[in-house]
């Protein structure tokens, strides 16, 4: 259920405890920042200090339990909070803001101690809103901006600050959430809110870890509903191969490659750091929907020019030529040897007199341009202080967004700080590359609104239970099969015999495979021949194979998998690994034997759309190999289309049992032939896994 956080951000009557005026102590400065805050917002406050008759000048009360309730926000500065929050129980309080550190962060003790402060304020009806935060959400916010505005969320205090910043530019900042370690309230609440209040044009958010995938889910369809872009840096870039895997698929599945494919899911803009936050989110805040893809990049440089169309080529934003009868307009103002098809190089004299604004106006009058992208690597006054006004007018008289990006290493200048920081309607970037970055993701979140469907109708449910534990190869087809996955057509055999007839039923060649839940990788032991096409080469694979197996899991082998040798295609790996965020997961890799190396991945959570898990497909690196790479035939992406829909239908209707699936190689054939698993990996939960 979605909380109403208004009278968090904007309470009536708010209670510190703690309070304090002694000089040097952080707890007095606390105070002094929160007095003048709630004099601001116009709350009434409460102070609360047993060894004080007044703080600031303001009357202390002794205890909690003395307060007059109903207090909207309680804010705690003083040591044991639990105590404090048993104290208030009483008081009708909405929300508890713990400052105090030395919880969940620092291990089992501090953990323990972190649920009990839950426990106390669930039992006194709050909502809680730390501990190990601080004091952002309320700092003192610019009212005199105009229009939508950036609401912030922040794990770490300090990391937000960059972006809380952006209002001395004249972006509009209404907002701040600084969670902490999410004992209670936690990112996903307040996102969701956030979507929906109308004063917030964009959500940018620092983020550590998430707590529940499901919460944010919700809150990205929220997004999604009310068309409110979210952004966010993410920390974990770096590896986090988990070492409870046994598949392919678990391995190059770790928790950050999940995050990404559950934001690219949803729509939600990943960057690496806290400026490109800032740049991104102003970006979609001011940029519109675009009435094209294209932009244009105009300059006074015609190294500039080409500089800046490498950076946005390599960020895949187009940049497509201009009409003929917009470069014919361009010709009345500039000269004949510079380039007007786009980029467009002015040559630099032109910005200086009453051609600029002409040459501006008839850039973003061509259809094919939904937004300018100016570059000045350097201020060269007084022709730069020009060119920055005639920006700042057209962006005033355009609907289309207009970018400027100001190089200079000062960043003292007057054309930057007073012109173009001075307007709400100009775009304005201290680098190319995070402009170039920021237009690209105002496309695809543009891009995601216009394609986004809801996800299809599953049918969920009558499946019966899978078996507890590892499966072998021949076990975990026989589940495929039920889920119309096409798998080869396999034999068990327990004897050289059957292994011949199966053999001369299946046809040459064939593939011989150690069949056994206890060898989960059966090439790395040599436990897979293929190619055989004699009885002697049959009869001799099988010997080899069954005393092998035997010796690496005795008691444990089931036989010997005769196999069709399917060939021709292109082989891959789909799965199910299992996050403890965000819960199954569907993955899909090229690559067959090579797929670590290539770690070509795309991941999706359930439950998603056909049209979710042919994006997974195309955004592979490797997906040219499927669409007929240097002559060869398209694979058939409709049957691999066809086999993501049926492994999340399989990973939802076991939810909660299936811990991994492996179906490595899936091998997509020719179009019109379809997808077949050649080998496959089933694990599920065991009664030892049910007790971690």
């Amino acid at each position: 259920m979605q909380h109403d956080l208004s009278r968090f951000f904007r309470p009536s009557t708010v209670a510190i405890v703690g309070a304090s005026d002694t000089p040097g102590r952080p707890a007095t400065m606390n105070t002094r920042f929160l007095l003048d805050w709630a004099e601001r917002v116009g709350s009434t406050t409460f102070l609360v200090n047993p060894n004080r008759d007044s703080v600031a000048g303001t009357p202390c009360y002794s205890g909690v339990e003395e307060l007059p309730g109903p207090i909207d926000v309680l804010i705690t500065l003083a040591p044991n909070p639990a105590q404090t929050l048993r104290a208030a129980a009483n008081l009708g309080v909405q929300f508890a803001v713990v400052f105090a550190a030395g919880f969940a962060e620092t291990g089992a003790e501090g953990a323990a101690a972190q649920e009990e402060l839950v426990r106390a304020a669930h039992d006194g009806g709050m909502r809680l809103l730390g501990p190990n935060t601080n004091l952002n959400a309320f700092e003192s916010f610019r009212t005199d901006l105009e229009g939508p505005s950036i609401a912030l969320i922040s794990q770490s205090g300090h990391q937000g600050r960059g972006v809380f910043m952006v209002q001395d530019n004249n972006v509009p900042v209404s907002h701040w959430a600084p969670t902490g370690n999410e004992a209670d309230l936690e990112f996903a609440d307040f996102a969701s809110w956030f979507a929906h209040n109308p004063a917030v044009g964009v959500i940018a958010a620092y983020v550590e870890e998430f707590r529940s995938g499901a919460k944010l889910a919700t809150a990205a369809r929220h997004c999604i509903e009310q068309k409110t872009p979210m952004v966010v840096v993410k920390v974990g870039r770096s590896s986090t191969g988990r070492a409870a895997a046994t598949s392919h698929t678990g391995k190059l599945a770790g928790s950050d490659q999940v995050a990404d494919g559950f934001f690219r899911q949803h729509g939600i803009t990943r960057v690496d750091t806290i400026d490109q936050l800032a740049d991104t989110a102003t970006m979609l805040l001011r940029g519109g929907r675009p009435a094209a893809e294209g932009v244009a990049v105009y300059s006074i440089s015609g190294g500039t020019s080409a500089h800046a169309a490498d950076v946005c080529a390599e960020a895949g934003i187009p940049v497509p030529r201009l009409e003929p009868r917009t470069q014919e307009a361009l010709r009345e103002w500039i000269p004949g040897y510079l380039k007007v098809d786009n980029p467009v190089d002015c040559g630099g004299h032109p910005v200086g007199d009453e051609r600029g604004p002409k040459i501006l106006d008839a850039i973003m009058a061509d259809p094919n341009i939904g937004a300018l992208l100016c570059v000045v690597t350097a201020p060269f006054a007084p022709l730069s202080d020009r060119l920055a006004a005639d920006l700042v007018a057209l962006a005033e008289r355009s609907a289309k967004p207009v970018c400027v990006v100001w190089g200079s290493p000062v960043g003292t200048e007057k054309a930057l700080l007073t012109t173009l920081y001075g307007s709400q309607q100009v775009i304005t970037f201290r680098s190319l590359y995070n402009a170039a970055l920021a237009m690209r993701s105002w496309i695809d979140w543009h891009r995601h609104l216009r394609s986004r469907r809801a996800s299809e109708a599953l049918a969920i449910g009558g499946s019966e239970p899978l078996p507890a534990g590892v499966l072998s190869e021949h076990a975990a087809k026989e589940v495929l099969r039920r889920y119309d996955i096409p798998t080869t057509n396999d034999v068990l055999a327990h004897s050289e015999d059957e292994a011949v007839h199966a053999w001369l039923d299946l046809g040459s060649p064939v593939v011989l495979k150690a069949c056994s839940a206890a060898i989960a990788h059966k090439s790395e032991h040599g436990l897979v021949v293929a190619g055989l096409d004699t009885e002697d080469a049959v009869r001799s694979a099988y010997r080899r194979l069954a005393s092998t197996a035997e010796q690496l899991a005795p008691g444990a082998v089931e036989g010997v998998l005769v196999c069709e040798q399917a060939s021709g295609g292109v082989e891959a790996a789909l799965g199910i690994t299992t996050d403890p965020v965000f819960g199954a997961t569907v993955m899909l890799a090229l690559g067959g034997t090579l797929i670590e190396l290539f770690a070509d991945t795309s991941i999706r959570v359930p439950p998603f759309g056909r049209d979710e898990a042919r994006r997974m497909i195309e955004e592979l690196r490797g997906h040219p190999l499927l669409t007929g790479y240097r002559g060869s035939k398209p694979a058939d992406v409709e049957a691999l289309a066809d086999t993501i829909m049926a492994v999340q239908r399989l990973a939802l209707e076991h939810h909660g049992t299936l811990r991994e699936l492996d179906i490595n190689p899936l091998l997509i054939k020719p179009s019109g032939e379809g997808a077949v698993a050649l080998d496959a990996l089933i694990r599920t939960e065991t009664t030892e896994d049910c007790r971690r």
